[in-house]
């Protein structure tokens, strides 16, 4: 069975659907882009599969005895976050707090993850540094080690890279290139066409009233991408 199945779903806020009757299944060690028009709702999808937000009509169905504590979850950064005041190493570490059940401290499992995601993205070296003292893609590389202390099977991912300069959007599209090499099922929200079709293995295209979903090859050569691209030009951006 496949990690989350979509059947008929609709999503929404404050009563509007934005999208309809969605059927689609991610499988684990999938890399799913999900890319659009403003609007259409991408994000308020993400927060669905994330069981944030309630479907409006439909089912999402869950396999692999998939538990919220398998799932982490990276949206879209405010500017009150960016001015948090904790350090990078405590904010990392509560990415296990779904895991701690009633435990009011960090066991040695807890701080080693915290530990090995932090090594893994280049920023153990910040572990005692303020937050809102960082630049904003080593705050971005905090969050998602964060995200990946709480993800066991699953990454959601909302925009990422919004606000970064290239250099640095490349750098964190490898890295979560590389988690998803690793096993890890990744699920990203992005505006960028092109990184998406990079990247992905698969692609939701939710257009108004009508989407596309199917590998990134399929993606390629559908009428949806033609459409896009005519529209938007060669860089593709909301």
């Amino acid at each position: 069975m496949a990690l989350f199945t979509c059947q008929n779903v609709t999503v929404g806020y404050e009563g509007k659907a934005v999208a309809k009757n969605l059927n689609f299944a991610i499988n684990s060690g999938d890399y799913l882009c999900i890319v659009g028009e403003n609007g259409t709702g991408k994000s308020t999808l993400l927060k669905t599969l994330c069981k944030l937000k309630s479907p409006m009509d439909g089912n999402i169905l869950t396999g692999e005895n998939l538990k919220g504590a398998d799932v982490g979850y990276l949206p879209q950064q405010t500017e009150l976050q960016k001015d948090f005041p904790a350090t990078v190493k405590e904010i990392v570490q509560s990415g296990c707090l779904n895991k701690m059940g009633m435990r009011p401290i960090y066991n040695s499992t807890e701080k080693k993850m915290a530990k090995d995601a932090m090594e893994k993205l280049g920023i153990d070296v910040l572990a005692k540094k303020c937050y809102r003292e960082l630049s904003g893609g080593q705050q971005q590389r905090v969050l998602l080690a964060r995200a990946i202390c709480a993800a066991q099977k699953v990454l959601f991912l909302d925009e990422p890279v919004t606000g970064l300069d290239p250099k640095v959007t490349e750098e964190l599209y490898n890295l979560i290139e590389n988690l998803n090499k690793n096993g890890l099922t990744v699920v990203m929200v992005s505006h960028d066409i092109d990184a998406a079709v990079k990247y992905a293995s698969h692609v939701l295209h939710i257009s108004k009233n009508k989407y596309f979903y199917g590998t990134t090859q399929e993606y390629l050569s559908s009428k949806a991408f033609t459409l896009f691209n005519n529209e938007k030009g060669t860089n593709c951006h909301e």
